[in-house]
């Protein structure tokens, strides 16, 4: 397996289901995405050993169990919003599940904040953690505390959002999806729902970030595709709710015609929703909205009808995180990038999904 080559998993209703179909590019490769929530755990079979990837012979760290070993979990934002709770939960459940003492998890927020974050990880390091799992806050500026974490052999996994430092070098690896595609589905999702043609409005995420950069690329890539369609205006919400309901009441005075709306996360969708209600008009029905995550009240709002389609980014890392550990410190090689794949809702199936959202 080629470092360039992404591994990718599925991850259902909280576990992870067998990694890995190496260079997979397309959803029907991976029928486990598909799955009613009730998938087994992640296979032994996930990550095959490969002589391009990183090892312990690589990096020069010491073999360390994650059963028995210190673990410190840096989460970057708040846990105010679905996503966050549900990604920090499932660190905490696999921990438990595998039997590790409270007092080998330790666990810090850096509430939004970078230089916290930096400062986080470092505290982390100094109150003892052998292995460590990041949620990024931003793709650059990481740097300091990974090179902490190098300066002490500690791997560092880091979930959901890329960094832009070097794999197997200032970290092991990134657990996350591919939101570049994310993106192009759901511009899929949206040319469905409007039929092709319409005025569109994106509400973006946080800048900073990989996530808001491909979610973006992805979409209008794909949009491009259908000229019926146009976006007309574009501006961050930083994935909040609030923010993403006051961008959306300035877009409906600025643009009283929109028909259609992107929400690079559920938080500023459902934001929107509000929005539009309070404005008179029928989301779902006289505004189109699709948006990326796949929270319970997104999914709740589809099949209620006041919503069109959600791309589900997954949150559950917990039990990939900790077998990917439990894989390097065994001597397996492990790929710079695992690539999860996530599952869709809108009308056709929100209702009878919605138990499998967060």
């Amino acid at each position: 397996m080629s470092p360039s080559v992404p591994v990718r998993a599925a991850l259902v209703a909280g576990t992870a289901t067998a990694l890995v179909l190496a260079g997979c590019t397309s959803r029907e490769e991976t029928p486990a995405a598909q799955s009613n929530g009730a998938g087994p755990a992640a296979s032994a079979a996930s990550n095959a050993p490969s002589a391009d990837g990183c090892t312990l012979a690589k990096t020069g760290y010491p073999k360390v169990d994650p059963k028995t070993a210190v673990i410190g979990f840096s989460q970057s934002e708040k846990e105010a919003n679905p996503f966050r709770i549900a990604e920090t939960q499932s660190i905490r459940d696999e921990a438990k599940k595998l039997g590790i003492p409270a007092d080998h998890l330790l666990t810090t927020n850096a509430q939004s904040d970078l230089n916290k974050q930096i400062s986080d990880i470092k505290s982390l390091l100094d109150r003892g953690a052998q292995l460590l799992v990041v949620a990024p806050l931003n793709s650059d500026g990481l740097q300091p505390a990974l090179d902490a974490a190098k300066a002490k052999k500690v791997p560092v996994i880091t979930i959901d959002r890329k960094v832009t430092s070097k794999p197997c070098t200032d970290y092991l690896t990134f657990i996350g999806s591919n939101f570049v595609e994310q993106g192009q589905r759901a511009a899929a999702a949206l040319v469905k729902a409007t039929g092709g043609n319409g005025k569109v409005a994106i509400l973006l995420g946080s800048s900073g970030n990989n996530v808001t950069t491909d979610r973006t690329q992805g979409f209008k890539d794909e949009l491009a595709k259908t000229p019926g369609l146009t976006v007309v205006a574009e501006q961050t919400g930083e994935f909040d709710r609030s923010k993403g309901q006051s961008v959306m009441e300035q877009l409906i005075q600025s643009h009283p015609d929109l028909t259609a709306v992107y929400a690079e996360n559920d938080e500023m969708g459902i934001g929107a929703v509000n929005a539009l209600k309070t404005a008179g008009k029928n989301p779902g029905k006289d505004v189109k909205v699709v948006s990326i995550d796949g929270t319970r009240n997104a999914v709740q709002l589809i099949a209620d009808g006041s919503y069109n389609a959600v791309i589900e980014s997954n949150p559950r890392f917990g039990q990939l995180a900790f077998q990917t550990l439990q894989q390097f410190g065994d001597g397996q090689a492990i790929p710079p990038s695992i690539v999860i794949t996530d599952d869709a809702y809108d009308e056709s199936n929100a209702a009878q999904k919605v138990g499998n959202a967060y």
